[in-house]
């Protein structure tokens, strides 16, 4: 799966990743490959990620949105 996170200042990650977690505003969730399409609002709280053959990767946010289509992940996040 291809993600990438981008906050208004930068862009903090884009890559291959094996799993991403995400702290929706229902609770956290994960998005593996296959995922069914989704659009979910984000609250405060730790993205974590696994890099395909990497160790996990944290971020920091204050909220955003994720988008899940196709094996694409898009994170605004405003950190």
């Amino acid at each position: 799966m291809h993600l990438e996170i981008v906050t208004p200042e930068k862009k903090l990650y884009s890559g291959e990743v094996e799993l991403v977690q995400l702290p929706g505003k229902n609770g956290s969730f994960e998005i593996l490959k296959n995922h069914a399409p989704i659009v979910s609002t984000l609250e405060k709280g730790t993205i974590k990620l696994k890099p395909v053959g990497e160790k996990e990767i944290f971020f920091e946010v204050n909220g955003g949105v994720v988008e899940c289509k196709k094996n694409v992940i898009s994170v605004l996040a405003d950190k």
